[in-house]
């Protein structure tokens, strides 16, 4: 297949549209089931370079939840606690939890309410357990080098069989140029095929030494709308801010989304005691007021009845602000260097204790004396990562 026509491009009134191969050669994917638009392969094809680089990173399967061309979670395939099997709505479900299962549960659990139709990108053949996740998540489909039998007929069972399953060849090589036309403006670059390996975090410069593995946010971040930080734990990124002006304020946005998915574990929210037969996303959005400063939004009169069955208390800010000074050993990397301390000031509330940024700012000093307060750990890799 040389080209793949789509029904249209970003929008409905963009016509025609379609993919192809510039050299007149196949197409390195294969539709087998559904339709995939054009901001599909957009989210698919980044997102497959995503984990492809997350597992030769780290030898784990990788998959990652993308929207808009930017990732709402990524994670390896770490085992799951029971915690997180709760607040990912996994504890449920008799299946064998597959190391890709488990990273696709990371990968859409960090930021469930971004993650919402998403585009999964799975870097190992989809395997059953993954695709009876995979079916029950409001999703518009997705790519991976391969399928199992019985994984690709459970998936052909979503969307009334219109759920789209992209399948790549996994030896595929793009050229070491690529295009892009803008107001009938060719641009030409060579791709960024920097490699993310240990000795990439190899320039310390604060006091405290004692780095661990930060590939995961510096790879997420290479796939990720500029600007952008990305906050991991645990083998996944928790709280990824994307697209933003201003540095600070992906900061700021990628902490709020930390902060929540630290919250979730909370006892208060473990415990609240949701009515049968509420929708998943309801119970999301409903956790998301809960947690936030619009919580009379779920707990007034005449509201509350329809989500709960028990009224929760408040969850006061001083409750909250005690449950995440427990949050430890976060990972924070930036795509672009850190103008001010003020971003070292806000990683440190939501748990930071290691930082990978380019460095070069000229006011690197201040940043590295602010690190120094909190006895973090910083890595000035020299590279910059923006991505458009």
């Amino acid at each position: 297949m040389q080209e793949y026509e789509l029904k249209y491009g970003c929008n409905p009134n963009q016509k025609p549209a379609r993919i192809y191969m510039a050299d007149g050669k196949d197409l390195p994917i294969k539709v087998l089931c559904g339709r995939a638009g054009y901001i599909n392969f957009l989210d698919a094809f980044n997102g497959w370079q995503l984990v492809k680089e997350l597992k030769k990173a780290t030898g784990l399967p990788a998959a990652t939840s993308f929207k808009h061309v930017s990732p709402a979670g990524a994670a390896v395939g770490l085992p799951l606690s029971d915690v997180e099997k709760k607040i990912y709505w996994v504890d449920d479900m008799d299946i064998e939890f597959t190391p890709l299962a488990n990273a696709y549960i990371r990968a859409r659990g960090a930021d469930r309410m971004s993650s919402f139709g998403d585009f999964i990108s799975l870097s190992d053949i989809c395997d059953a357990a993954t695709a009876k996740v995979i079916k029950r998540e409001v999703s518009d489909g997705v790519i991976a080098p391969g399928y199992t039998e019985e994984a690709l007929e459970i998936l052909k069972q979503k969307k009334k069989g219109n759920y789209c399953v992209i399948e790549i060849d996994p030896a595929y090589e793009p050229a070491p140029i690529e295009h892009k036309d803008v107001f009938g403006i060719t641009f030409e670059q060579g791709r960024n095929e920097l490699h993310i390996g240990d000795d990439f975090f190899d320039n310390i410069v604060t006091e405290n030494k004692e780095l661990p593995e930060l590939a995961i946010s510096m790879i997420t971040l290479k796939y990720t709308q500029s600007n952008s930080v990305c906050y991991v734990k645990g083998g996944q990124a928790i709280g990824i801010g994307a697209g933003q002006q201003s540095r600070i304020h992906c900061t700021r946005l990628a902490g709020s989304k930390a902060d929540n998915w630290w919250l979730r574990q909370s006892p208060q929210v473990l415990g609240l005691q949701f009515v049968d037969g509420i929708k998943r996303a309801d119970r999301d959005n409903a956790i998301d007021l809960y947690m936030g400063e619009d919580y009379m939004d779920v707990l007034a009169d005449g509201a509350w009845e329809k989500i709960f069955k028990v009224k929760p208390a408040v969850f006061t800010a001083e409750e909250k602000r005690a449950w995440l000074d427990k949050n430890t050993d976060v990972a924070l990397g930036s795509d672009a260097f850190f103008p001010f301390g003020d971003n070292i000031e806000r990683a440190h509330k939501s748990g930071v204790k290691y930082v990978a940024e380019p460095g070069g700012s000229v006011r690197d000093d201040n940043v590295i004396e602010t690190c120094n307060k909190y006895g973090m750990v910083m890595s000035f890799t020299g590279i910059r990562l923006f991505h458009h």
